[in-house]
């Protein structure tokens, strides 16, 4: 099934989808949208556009496992994305995607404004990843 990831930003929200096998995340652009209720209403119509099926919204904990303010408004902004879609909205831990991603960036040697516009939806990606990885494993064991 088509699974979306959102990478929650104060200004920029990167987006990553999936394959209907669930084998590959790939970036899927980046909203600039400082409104939760646009932000909320533009994903949603990325969902029925895309029918996707299912969405991972990044939980930013802190390194320690406990949750600040970042993880509040991201819990709060996937309660609001309920009420925009109907397909179940999850939670997945995001810690170090955006490093993550800020390493591959360097890897590949994207730097300036082209950097800034694709880390958001590099590290939704990573969140994708990490998460069909998850499914895979929970359907072996």
């Amino acid at each position: 099934m088509k699974i979306l990831a959102v990478d929650l930003g104060l200004a920029r929200t990167g987006l990553a989808i999936c394959d209907e096998n669930e084998i590959l995340a790939s970036p899927a652009g980046v909203i600039s949208e400082r409104s939760r209720e646009r932000l909320a209403q533009a994903i949603a119509a990325r969902v029925k556009e895309e029918n996707v099926k299912c969405i991972v919204v990044g939980l930013p904990r802190n390194m320690d496992g406990s949750e600040g303010e970042s993880a509040k408004n991201a819990r709060a902004f996937a309660e609001l994305l309920k009420t925009q879609v109907s397909v179940p909205v999850e939670m997945r831990d995001e810690r170090g995607t955006t490093i993550t991603a800020h390493s591959f960036l360097n890897d590949t040697d994207t730097r300036g404004k082209k950097r800034k516009a694709v880390v958001d939806s590099v590290a939704a990606t990573i969140i994708l990843q990490d998460y069909l990885n998850f499914r895979k494993n929970q359907k072996r064991g």
